[in-house]
């Protein structure tokens, strides 16, 4: 096929050339953006007089029977057209005729492809955000079934005080929710249409760009023509809010993994999304939780890889930036693909209240309540907190827990124990006092819940 380019050189580029070069492999899956773009802009050029209303007619009918034929599966992308936007005007030519040659007055594929990008990657966060707000919603029904479960809370792997599982849940609702804000922010700054940019200079035809831009659903047009055909920082941006909902989804995979194993024996996967062993019948694998956390390396590397080709490029346009497509789209697919399944784990997943409780009751968990018990009534903190430390001593050494000690052992660290102190450190009771914003009380955890459905309904 002859190149549209031809002119300057004779086009006959060698075929290995041509392979290396081409993009339409993994560009074609913005058809849909391009006809879109290329439709706004013939009815803009028949606006402004550029070209005449019949061709623009008849350049917009072509394009939706491009469309429809795409769509349908009529017709087939061409490997070998360097890329979507020649494709589809090679198409567009062969059958309207010399109207076709028209559509590319006063743009470039330097601003058409920034076009494209952004409204793809556009509606790509449309999706992820409708994802991400279906896994919160999952999670957070989740936590209300077990808003009351108690369980060790964590730190540095440790026992360290007792929570709700629903609390621990609605931990990870906290940081989606968060995850939701940056890809909001991110898609803000897309919103920005790079069209009339042309080449890298802007165009000498009295274009519209400010009507192209609202009919493509864009908020502002972009203040230097240079910048806008040049950079992707609103695709690193993107990669960088996906590279972190991945790294809250490794963790909260990690935990799973760690939840379902017969130590922990918190948690109970479906079995539609687990795996069994070839040789070993009693397996039941969490390969789900760790696909996740597998997937995570992956779009990380898709961050660093666009960073390092963009890091060193002059302005303007430079070929380069071809490669900012497989990355970015890669890293879309990964994400959407691992909240998906995520969620479907998450909605099978069945806690174990009782093994929970069991490993709350054994770790020491509310030696913090025992000092705060002893600072309550008077002694000072760091003070009661040593007589705390020397009680789990006492119990390691005699194989007790706190719940067990008699009084008279109590008060042989300290005269202000009594009695109350039995209470004082029941591990539900140690939950429910602590009732302060965001803590860990069933209280607590429901305005958590609350909140979060309420910001599911904006």
């Amino acid at each position: 096929m002859a190149k549209m380019w031809a002119g300057r050189t004779d086009g006959a580029t060698d075929r290995i050339a041509d392979d290396f070069n081409t993009s339409i492999g993994f560009d074609s899956r913005m058809f849909r953006q391009d006809i879109k773009g290329s439709m706004a802009h013939a009815a803009m050029l028949s606006a402004q007089g550029i070209i005449g209303a019949d061709e623009a007619d008849a350049i917009i009918g072509g394009l939706n029977g491009i469309l429809a034929d795409l769509e349908s599966g009529k017709l087939a992308f061409d490997s070998s057209c360097e890329d979507i936007h020649m494709f589809v005007e090679e198409v567009l030519t062969a059958r309207i005729g010399d109207a076709g040659k028209k559509l590319h007055t006063a743009r470039s594929r330097n601003d058409q492809v920034a076009l494209d990008m952004r409204m793809y990657l556009m509606d790509e966060t449309d999706g992820i955000l409708s994802a991400i707000k279906e896994l919160i919603g999952t999670v957070t029904d989740k936590a209300e079934c077990y808003q009351a479960a108690i369980m060790p809370g964590y730190t540095h792997l440790q026992r360290a005080q007792p929570v709700t599982f629903g609390h621990h849940l609605m931990a990870y609702a906290a940081m989606f929710r968060r995850d939701i804000g940056r890809i909001e922010d991110c898609r803000s700054r897309m919103s920005v249409c790079p069209i009339g940019s042309c080449a890298l200079a802007g165009t000498t035809y009295p274009i519209d760009r400010k009507a192209e831009a609202a009919a493509l659903g864009f908020t502002a047009v972009s203040a230097n023509s240079i910048d806008a055909v040049s950079d992707r920082d609103f695709c690193a941006e993107l990669l960088g809010a996906l590279a972190i909902i991945m790294m809250h989804l490794s963790r909260f995979s990690e935990e799973i993994v760690l939840w379902s194993s017969w130590e922990f024996g918190f948690v109970e996967l479906s079995d539609a999304f687990t795996t069994g062993s070839s040789v070993m019948p009693q397996k039941k694998n969490p390969d789900m939780a760790e696909l996740v956390r597998g997937k995570t390396g992956r779009v990380y590397g898709d961050l660093i890889a666009l960073l390092t080709v963009l890091k060193g490029l002059p302005l303007a346009y430079n070929k380069d930036m071809q490669e900012d497509k497989e990355s970015v789209f890669d890293a879309c697919d990964t994400v959407k693909a691992c909240i998906g399944v995520f969620n479907g784990m998450i909605k099978g997943m069945r806690a174990k209240p009782e093994n929970m409780l069991s490993a709350a009751k054994k770790g020491f968990i509310n030696a913090t309540d025992v000092a705060d018990y002893l600072t309550k009534k008077g002694e000072p903190f760091r003070s009661a907190y040593k007589i705390s430390g020397q009680l789990v001593a006492y119990c390691i050494a005699h194989d007790k827990v706190l719940e067990d000690l008699d009084i008279e052992v109590y008060r042989n660290f300290s005269k202000l124990f009594d009695e109350s102190v039995y209470s004082a450190i029941d591990l539900s009771v140690c939950v429910e006092k602590r009732i302060s914003e965001g803590g860990t009380s069933t209280l607590s955890v429901r305005k958590q819940i609350a909140d979060m459905r309420e910001f599911l309904k904006l």
